[in-house]
């Protein structure tokens, strides 16, 4: 582990970045996370036009998460066998189905079923369009490339939950989904058609691998289940913590709902800067400094929250720790797209199941943790233990 080069077996990347590829999977990925996060300012409505409960109508959360993280690793071996952009252009298209179901949804289990559809469809962008950029980018600049995505991800998360609050208010529920329905339908016909002139670019040398060896080339490799693992407890201990801060300061500070939401969005806001400014910080920095600085920004942030006496406290808490994350997810994830160059697309489909993985047991673990030793003993397990995984990261990186 002297060197990154050493580690990798690097794959030629020399021809120029292709622009108008990127923008497009931009805007896919934009479309993806506004359609994961639709349904959040929607439950009141739904548990009243089904007359059930808003943790029912949160079914419709939950059944697009799980469907997304699963079918991940599907998407990402179909990626390597058949051509990544390929693959992403037909997954934009049947997204179209599941939005166009739950705008005729006429109960809450169709409702649920066109969810998990949508999810499953979904779940085959973001991962493969890390892949891609993984294949078209050279290592030196894939950080700086991966940043577009990474704001595209950002806003499409903030327009997602915007869009979705106002047009339920002025119109109802149902135009949400036909918005998200108009944006795949465009851009799987754009995606397409751009797909027939790139359908041998980028192109991993290893496509011919069946489904099992690709999984089974990443997991042999110590340095990939070293990245996995790690991205395992980050996606445990930051998403967890980030998901009980509404709640905490509701409960703490009688702050209504809406106010700790919107402070929380400071924590996209973090991820954003540091998105915007990734080029400068990679060169200034460098991956270790920029990992183990990450690390240390958010967990400190976190075990701040749990110690703060002014509700005002937790903006500064929440946008800092957002800029700490993204600084080392990036990190971690520009890693992922280099782990197994041969079968990059299974890889960074392993790389997205595993935050999945570690958000399903965070959260669920974090749950037990609120009612029995209350929020501020998860904000500071969460801190300590996110200090410790990029320390742990940093010191397996090569010095530069």
């Amino acid at each position: 582990m002297n060197s990154v080069s050493s580690r990798y077996n690097f794959d030629s990347n020399s021809h120029a970045l292709d622009k108008a590829g990127l923008f497009a999977l931009c805007v896919a990925a934009f479309a993806s996370m506004s359609s994961m996060r639709l349904c959040d300012p929607l439950l009141p409505a739904l548990a009243q036009t089904f007359d059930t409960t808003t943790g029912e109508a949160a079914y419709t959360i939950s059944a697009f998460a799980v469907s997304y993280g699963l079918l991940q690793l599907f998407f990402g071996p179909l990626g390597d066998r058949y051509g990544k952009f390929r693959v992403i252009a037909v997954a934009v298209s049947c997204c179209t189905i599941g939005n166009v179901l739950a705008i005729f949804a006429r109960d809450m289990q169709w409702l649920v079923l066109a969810r998990a559809l949508s999810g499953a469809t979904a779940g085959g962008i973001i991962p493969l369009s890390l892949a891609w950029v993984g294949d078209a980018v050279s290592y030196e600049r894939r950080q700086e490339v991966l940043g577009h995505l990474m704001v595209a991800t950002l806003l499409g998360t903030a327009f997602g939950q915007w869009m979705s609050g106002v047009l339920v208010d002025l119109v109802g529920w149902r135009w949400p989904f036909a918005v998200m329905v108009v944006m795949f339908a465009v851009m799987g016909l754009v995606l397409r058609g751009m797909s027939r002139s790139r359908s041998g670019m980028a192109h991993a040398p290893g496509a011919g691998i069946g489904f099992t060896r690709g999984m089974v080339v990443v997991l042999r490799m110590r340095w990939a289940r070293w990245i996995l693992l790690l991205t395992v407890l980050e996606g445990a201990f930051a998403f967890s913590a980030v998901s009980f801060v509404p709640s905490y300061l509701h409960h703490r500070f009688t702050m209504p709902l809406s106010q700790a939401a919107a402070i929380v969005a400071l924590f996209a806001g973090g991820g954003l800067i540091y998105a915007l400014q990734a080029r400068r910080m990679v060169a200034w920095m460098g991956e270790r400094r920029l990992a183990l600085s990450g690390s240390a920004a958010m967990g400190i942030c976190l075990i701040g929250m749990a110690l703060i006496s002014h509700a005002s406290m937790a903006l500064p808490a929440c946008l800092f720790a957002g800029l700490g994350f993204a600084m080392l997810h990036a990190t971690l994830q520009t890693h992922a797209t280099q782990m197994a160059p041969t079968v990059r697309g299974t890889a960074t489909a392993l790389f997205g199941a595993s935050i999945f993985l570690g958000q399903s047991l965070g959260i669920l673990a974090a749950a037990f943790a609120v009612d029995h030793g209350g929020f501020r003993s998860v904000f500071a397990i969460a801190g300590t233990v996110i200090i410790v995984t990029g320390y742990a990261f940093a010191r397996s990186l090569p010095r530069t």
